[in-house]
């Protein structure tokens, strides 16, 4: 065969498993395996000479790979589009990093890549709040359900015996059994029937607007504000109340130069105007709430 991937192909994989999952899984399969030859003159191509179009071809090639590791992910309840969709992420990572002067096939090296990449996908919305932060809870969510023999709660002879395999302490292996075993509650409560009493979170978590004291407390300092600049207004002179009010108080604000010409005087004498209508203003509030 040649090196080359059939481009009718190209259109379809290249976005993903978008649409029909059951029709990119099959374009994908359909797509022709790469001899060692082929693999090695298209990954000679794109790392010496730079074509992206060897490099299309080397990920074209190895997605049915990733549909197939990305299967055995799908026990975590996430879609399987999203899983192949991580995988040829991380495909395409391997196939940037890939050297062709190692006598290793492509596939070999992709496979850490594609697993890497799915299992971020697979903690990062697993659950809202993360079940794996360090690195032995990472390989304990991974590998414990493997080592479970059944859905029971190991016994201990069964958790020292996981925490052996795994190289971990028992009590990392109690924890994240603990873990894998709950369920996210819902933020807000389901319907509950009339005799029935629901509890969520939602029910613990106050809003921030929910204390009558400080509702009171802020309305009143509000009314109090408006009073004082109401009366600080009155004590203005009509022209200076006049310019306050069109400049700052109406929906339809008035320029510097538009009051200029309604006063025959220039911008700069209304603006002297306004800073010290705005002086007396302030002196004024501050006294009132004194």
């Amino acid at each position: 065969m040649t090196a080359t991937v059939a481009s009718t192909n190209h259109d379809l994989v290249l976005a993903g498993p978008v649409g029909s999952l059951d029709a990119y899984i099959q374009a994908v399969g359909s797509v022709p395996v790469l001899s060692k030859e082929d693999e090695q003159a298209l990954a000679h191509r794109f790392r010496d000479e730079d074509d992206l179009d060897a490099a299309r071809d080397l990920v074209f090639a190895h997605l049915r790979f990733v549909v197939h590791i990305a299967k055995g992910y799908m026990g975590y309840g996430l879609p399987l589009g999203d899983l192949i969709q991580e995988g040829n992420v991380g495909l395409m990572k391997a196939v940037k990093r890939f050297d062709p002067e190692y006598d290793v096939r492509l596939v070999s090296f992709a496979v850490h890549w594609i697993r890497a990449e799915i299992h971020e996908f697979v903690l990062r919305n697993w659950r809202i709040v993360k079940v794996a932060t360090t690195k032995a809870q990472r390989k304990l969510f991974f590998n414990l359900r493997k080592n479970k023999k059944s859905l029971a709660w190991l016994s201990h002879d069964e958790t020292l015996a996981v925490a052996k395999d795994l190289g971990v302490s028992p009590k990392d292996v109690t924890e994240m059994e603990k873990r894998l075993s709950a369920r996210d509650a819902l933020f807000d409560p389901a319907p509950a029937a009339d005799d029935e009493r629901v509890f969520s979170p939602a029910a613990y978590l106050p809003a921030p607007d929910s204390d009558p004291a400080t509702l009171v407390e802020k309305a009143d300092t509000s009314d109090d504000a408006s009073t004082r600049m109401a009366e600080a207004i009155e004590t203005l002179d009509d022209r200076s109340r006049d310019i306050i009010e069109s400049r700052w108080l109406t929906g339809d604000k008035k320029t510097l130069h538009e009051l200029a010409d309604v006063y025959e005087v220039s911008a700069e004498r209304i603006r002297q105007i306004e800073a010290n209508a705005m002086k007396k203003m302030r002196a004024a509030m501050t006294t009132s709430a004194a």
